[in-house]
Parts: structure tokens; sequence; C-alpha cells
């Protein structure tokens, strides 16, 4: 049994827990390979003022990102209506490759009662075992990556990243 002494609980307890670091420049959906979309951007902001979830911020460089913690993404497509530059492919079916992760520090896999991501999924992607017996998991052929899930963890357990690169993890 743990010590309640313990660095990694006693984080946990008083909110220090590390939060899982994002994928680096999570642009919006439909956006160009990122070479072709800072080549097409012009930094103008119409997508970030476009997004009615307000999910869309301007980064240190100028270039919109995608920002789960601040809400979900609703694949509306309005930054891409707004955008004039021809930064988006609309026709690109799904519109990104993001996907959630789980980390070891979930509630749910330290024997915590904990469903706070599956309820508010949208696409039912995540599974949470009854009882706290494991953590929580995510199917990534219907994730689809909207960040719904990633502010409402209170561990900060659940993250967005490129498929690809849950590939590589696995």
């Amino acid at each position: 049994m743990d010590d309640i002494r313990s660095p990694s609980r006693r984080a946990l307890l008083f909110g220090h827990v590390p939060a899982t670091p994002p994928p680096a420049a999570c642009r919006p959906p439909w956006a160009k390979s990122e070479p072709e979309f800072l080549a097409a951007c012009t930094r103008c902001d119409a997508c970030v003022r476009a997004c009615p979830e307000q999910v869309l911020l301007r980064d240190a460089d100028g270039l919109p990102r995608f920002e789960a913690r601040a809400g979900e993404c609703t694949f509306c497509g309005d930054c891409v209506a707004a955008c004039g530059s021809g930064a988006f492919e609309p026709a690109r079916d799904p519109p990104w490759t993001l996907v959630a992760g789980v980390a070891d520090i979930c509630l749910s896999a330290q024997g915590v009662v904990c469903a706070s991501c599956r309820e508010v999924c949208p696409a039912s992607a995540i599974r949470v075992p009854p009882g706290a017996r494991g953590a929580a998991t995510v199917d990534p052929e219907t994730c689809t990556g909207c960040g719904a899930c990633v502010a409402p963890c209170p561990v900060d357990a659940i993250a967005l990243h490129h498929a690809s690169a849950m590939e590589a993890l696995a």
C-alpha cells in the first residue's frame, strides 16, 4: 500500500501533478500539413476570431493553434470558412489526426472512482472500468480528437496526440 507521505501521492492530494504536455503545434482542424500551413497562413487571426467555441488561440509565433484545455472543437468549420489564405483543406476527412491518450495518473487507475472524461465524450470513445478497477481507455478508431475530455480531467491525465505519435508509443 502507498505511504501517504510518498511524494507522488502528496503531489496528487495537493494538486501538484505535472500536466501531460500537449502535442507540438496543434493546428486548427482541416489545417494543411505543417510546411504548407506555415507557407499559407498570413497570421490574420480570422480563424481565431471565427471560432464560436473559442478553442483556437494565437500562439507566440502568431499562428493559430487548438487549445483543448479551453474546450471542445465541434468541427463547425467556421475557422475554415473565415480563412482567405488557403491554409486549410476543407474536404479532408477526418479533419485531423488528433486522438486522446490517458496517462498513468488517471484517477481510476489509482483506485479512485472517476469517469469525468467518459461523461463528456460526445463520440462515446472512452471506457472506464467500473469500481475504479483500471485506467480509462480511449478507442482511437472512435475518438475524434475534439478535446472535450481534456479540461474536465481533475488530474490532467488526458492529452491529445497525433495518431502517428500514439502508434509509435504502442
